[in-house]
């Protein structure tokens, strides 16, 4: 009887070979196929000409009807902003008006009569500025000769500023700051200077005021006198100028009534100052409290020199040039705090956070790469009953697939990482068992 050799070792080596060399056998038992689901298939997206796919309606409304439902915010709306704008206008005026109690609430200096010289002076009046005039009591105006015994100023100046009508007429404002009260006394034909009382006066040291060739009732000449004045009233030291103001008391110039001697605060020349009711200008007789249509409280500097540009005035060439530089800063600056107002509020996370989510979603989908090879990509991982490998997403988002391994022997090296199969998994593959073949020499004994 011949000896039987063991010849597994090298039959499993010829397996192996025959395993690699060609693709596997398949068992000729098949496995069960999965019962397909009853009730209405799936239905397939198909591929538009753009290279996209064609949204499924029954997938979309299972989505839209999942997520969370955002309302309509007011400010998606294309009028919104600028219903905004209006709406702060609005309150803005209305808040101006409250204050001032009077219409309109604010008037735009015309001339430079108000300035403190040629240039620009931050916080008097200037050309070109926006002047607030409140409606106040006759009995709470101040006049420069009473201001300057308590130390009140306003603008750079002892007194109120006062925007009166010229004459009781409708027109344009004046704006210019009060000098003196003078009361009309009939019986005489005469003034009465209130505010000058007890003030030194004519060659005294320090002197205010002087009324020289002024006649008392007795027929006494007093030139220190403060009623019954008919002749000339001198007012020494006047203004940020420093300058003499000289009133004829002639009632016809003054008017026979009651009112303020007015004067703007850059209408000097010579050392003398010239008031409104003086005979070269007679811009308006005494101005009567019932003329006065405010009193000068706050302003809005450089604003209102865009409205005598835009209207073509001809006091445009009187703003001064430093006006219009602070305004172009002005803008500038508002302009850069509202970009940095809405940036650090959108920082800070204000909005909605269910359209935060949406446009982050949207965001995400921008950022997606462009071509139909990534189009296709995702649209396949979407209809996949499983969930896509960590290693697949990490290949998916460098847009890179692994290469190939291709084997060329038994002892080829196994790679290094392994596939991941795309589409359709692989069938289960039934090997034959690795036992020993019956040997040729035993089948022949």
């Amino acid at each position: 009887m011949a000896r039987r050799t063991d010849s597994s070792d090298e039959d499993e080596a010829e397996l192996d070979d025959a395993e690699d060399d060609g693709p596997p056998r398949r068992s000729r038992k098949r496995t069960g196929r999965p019962t397909p689901a009853r009730g209405r298939p799936r239905p397939i997206r198909g591929w538009s000409r753009e290279g996209g796919t064609e949204p499924d309606p029954a997938s979309s409304e299972k989505d839209e009807s999942a997520r969370p439902r955002i309302f309509w915010r007011a400010r998606d709306s294309l009028y919104f902003a600028p219903l905004v704008a209006l709406a702060i206008v609005i309150l803005l005026v209305v808040c101006l008006f409250a204050f001032t109690q009077n219409w309109p609430p604010v008037y735009v200096v015309e001339s430079m009569s108000m300035q403190h010289g040629s240039s620009d002076v931050l916080g008097d009046i200037n050309t070109g500025d926006l002047v607030l005039a409140q409606k106040v009591p006759n009995s709470t105006i101040q006049p420069y000769v009473v201001a300057q015994q308590n130390g009140y100023s306003t603008y750079g100046e002892f007194g109120d500023v006062l925007l009166y009508a010229p004459n009781g007429a409708a027109g344009t404002p004046v704006i210019h700051r009060a000098i003196i009260f003078l009361q009309w006394v009939p019986s005489v034909g005469g003034y009465t200077a209130y505010g000058l009382a007890g003030r030194p006066c004519g060659n005294a040291s320090g002197a205010v005021y002087a009324t020289p060739g002024t006649t008392t009732r007795a027929g006494v000449i007093n030139d220190c006198g403060t009623t019954d004045l008919k002749s000339t009233l001198d007012l020494f030291h006047i203004g940020w100028a420093d300058v003499n103001v000289s009133i004829a008391l002639q009632p016809s110039l003054l008017g026979e009534h009651s009112g303020y001697i007015t004067m703007g605060d850059n209408n000097i020349g010579g050392g003398q100052g010239t008031y409104d009711q003086s005979a070269g200008f007679q811009l308006s007789q005494l101005v009567e409290p019932g003329w006065v249509i405010g009193v000068a409280r706050g302003m809005i500097p450089w604003v209102g020199a865009l409205k005598l540009w835009i209207e073509g005035s001809s006091t445009t060439g009187e703003v001064p040039p430093q006006s219009w530089q602070f305004l172009g800063l002005s803008v500038a600056g508002i302009i850069l705090l509202a970009f940095g107002l809405h940036y650090a509020l959108r920082v800070e996370g204000i909005e909605d956070p269910r359209r935060k989510a949406e446009e982050d979603e949207e965001e995400e989908v921008e950022d997606l790469p462009e071509g139909n090879a990534s189009r296709a990509r995702h649209f396949l991982r979407s209809l996949r009953p499983w969930g896509a490998s960590k290693d697949e997403a990490e290949e998916d988002d460098d847009g890179a697939s692994a290469p190939p391994v291709h084997r060329t022997g038994a002892k080829a090296a196994a790679p290094s990482k392994t596939r991941v199969h795309r589409g359709r998994p692989p069938p289960k593959v039934h090997r034959a068992s690795k036992s020993k073949r019956p040997d040729p020499e035993d089948e022949e004994l």
